[in-house]
This record gives structure tokens, sequence and C-alpha cells, in this order.
């Protein structure tokens, strides 16, 4: 089995890889390294899709499906388990979600195994002198992905426990912001104007609280509190309902129940969510005015532009999750979004580091 599974990753990975190697780019090394960016953008929405569809258990085992590499191997036991309880967690579509989900994030460590072994091979060749290939960043990349497969592993095999998918979540937005750092800093950009600088602290104060709020937003989806408040701006009718943060915010239980296995009271539910909509309007606040501040100087003036056109479109995105209860669609494209701002201001920190480093030589 894990021999099929390995290679299935090797099969889907082929693809990206080909695009690599046929593309007219100059730059094959830096075309992989935005090619496994853009594969992880969509190994998170996919991930959120898989979530969001309750695919998570769609294969209760790690990391084959029933203990075979494909679920059309495992037809017959998951068709069993899909008669016995139709609305459960395992059924022949949610089987496929989750493996595809696997078979893609397995696609990604071949490229991040990829990338470090032309690291490597190009940096001895080089007698060590080519900083582009310095192999150390693309080293803590593997190490990086290879933390987020345990944290698949567990996220299955621990029964979608709350604080293993948020975390799984994070790492997976980490991955994103990584491989948007690495992607930058081998490509060409032109000499920022040293005003930027100004912006260092306030730009690296909103991946801070951009983080935190990712955190919370994924507290709310593993722990189901996304429709605890079906109104807004207020919550139930009220700027302050009745909430339980003790239960609510209590990190190790189980799906569903509170620390002391009871079953999770609806005000915890509903403190998940208002906090996440609370803290919201800090991000959207500090993010704009980072934006507003960045739009004022010409190198990063496109960047602001999309900062402060995605954090605008993020949350009307959120407001209409909760009007319409929740459609599918719109709430994975709510979390595309969270990964479309974790860009960009990766983006926009990156560009002020190097105006940084230029105002100090």
């Amino acid at each position: 089995m894990l021999i099929q599974l390995a290679a299935m990753g090797l099969l889907v990975a082929l693809l990206p890889l080909t695009i690599v190697w046929v593309s007219s780019d100059t730059d094959k090394y830096r075309k992989l390294v935005w090619v496994t960016l853009f594969l992880t953008f969509d190994l998170i929405m996919f991930g959120a899709f898989t979530r969001l569809t309750d695919s998570g258990l769609g294969c209760p085992d790690w990391p084959g499906c029933y203990g075979h590499a494909n679920p059309l191997q495992a037809h017959a036991v998951i068709s069993a388990a899909e008669t016995a309880m139709p609305t459960g967690p395992v059924t022949v579509m949610k089987a496929w979600i989750e493996m595809i989900h696997r078979y893609l994030a397995m696609s990604i460590g071949v490229l991040i195994v990829a990338m470090m072994a032309i690291s490597w091979r190009k940096w001895l060749q080089s007698g060590r002198t080519q900083m582009k290939f310095a192999p150390l960043f693309p080293t803590l990349l593997f190490a990086f992905v290879c933390v987020q497969g345990a944290f698949g592993a567990w996220t299955v095999t621990m029964k979608l426990q709350p604080i293993i998918v948020t975390i799984h979540l994070l790492l997976g937005m980490s991955l994103l912001a990584l491989l948007t750092w690495f992607g930058a800093r081998l490509s060409d950009h032109p000499s920022i104007s040293q005003p930027a600088a100004a912006l260092r602290i306030p730009a690296a104060l909103a991946i801070v609280l951009l983080a935190i709020q990712i955190a919370l937003g994924g507290w709310v989806s593993s722990n189901y509190a996304a429709l605890a408040c079906a109104d807004f701006p207020l919550c139930q009718g009220a700027l302050f309902p009745q909430m339980d943060f003790a239960n609510g915010f209590s990190l190790w239980h189980d799906l569903g129940m509170t620390a002391k296995g009871d079953y999770l009271p609806f005000p915890a539910l509903t403190a998940i969510h208002w906090a996440h909509r609370a803290f919201a309007l800090v991000v959207v606040m500090l993010v704009a005015w980072v934006s507003l501040r960045a739009y004022k100087i010409d190198d990063l003036r496109k960047t602001a532009r999309w900062l402060l056109i995605m954090i605008a479109l993020q949350f009307s995105i959120g407001v209409a999750t909760i009007f319409l209860q929740l459609p599918l669609a719109l709430a994975v494209a709510h979390n595309g979004g969270a990964a479309l701002l974790v860009l960009l201001l990766v983006a926009l920190n990156h560009k002020i580091s190097v105006a940084t480093e230029a105002a100090s030589d």
C-alpha cells in the first residue's frame, strides 16, 4: 500500500514538474518554488472543502483508506459503512474527497523534496558560493512539510480533535507564507524607497494578528460554531450574548465535548463565534490602515491595492456566510481569502524588509 501511495503522490507531482521543465522561464528553480506555492494554495482550498463537506473521516485510517491505496480498492468496505449509516462520516464520495486531499498533499511533498535536492546539488557544485541555492531554507521547508503531514495523520487518527485540526490549518497557512517569502527572495525586485521601512513594525504586527484571526477561524470551523450567531452585526439579538468562554476555549477536548467529557454547551459555541467576529474588526482596521499607508509609496502601491481589495472582500464574504447560512462555496472562498491575505501580507513584508536593508546600508 505504501508503495502505491508513494507512486500516486509522484504521479500527481509529475504534471507540475513537467510544467516547470518545459517552461520557457530561464530560472526553473524559481519557477518550481512558485508552482509549489500555487499548489499549496490549492491544497488549502481543497482542505477547506474537505472539512466543510465533513469528509475528514471519509477514510478513517491513515495513510490509506481502509488499508488500501485508494477508495476504489476499498469500495466494498466503504459501501457497507455508507449503507449502515447513510449520513455518517464515511461515504464513497467523502472517501474520494479525503484521498484526493492526501494525494495533493503528497505531491507537494514531492515538489519540496525536488526543490531541496536541486538546491543541495547546485550549492555543492558551485563550491558553496551560490547563495541563491543555499539549501537551508528548502531543507527547512522539507522538515516543515513533514510536521504538517504528521498533523494531517493525527487529524484523522484523533477523530478531528479541534486543536489538532486548527494547528493543521495554521501549519498549512505557514507553509504558504514560507513559500511566498522564499519565492519573493528568489525573484527580481526593484529597489524600494526608504520610507517603506517605517512600516516594518505595523506590517509585521498585521501578519501576527492575521495569524491569530486564522486560528480563531479554524477554531470556529473545527468546533462547528459557524452558525452560532445567525445575525449581524448583533449575535442572537445582543451585542454581548450569553457566552461560555471557559468551555469554548478549553483547548484539549474531543469534538463536540467539553474537557470533562460533557456535551459542549451552545453558549460555548457562541463564545467561539463571537471571538472570531470581534477580532475580525481589529484585523480589518489594522490591515486597512497598513495598506493605506503603503499605498502612498509607489513601489508598494500594487500590493497595497490588492490588500485593500482582499480585506474588504474577505469581510464581505464572512458577513454573507452568516446571512446565507454558511453555503459551501462561500465558506471555501472565505478560507481562500484568508490564504490570499497571508500571501499578500508576506509579500508586503518582504518588500518592506528589502527597503529596511537598503536603509541600513
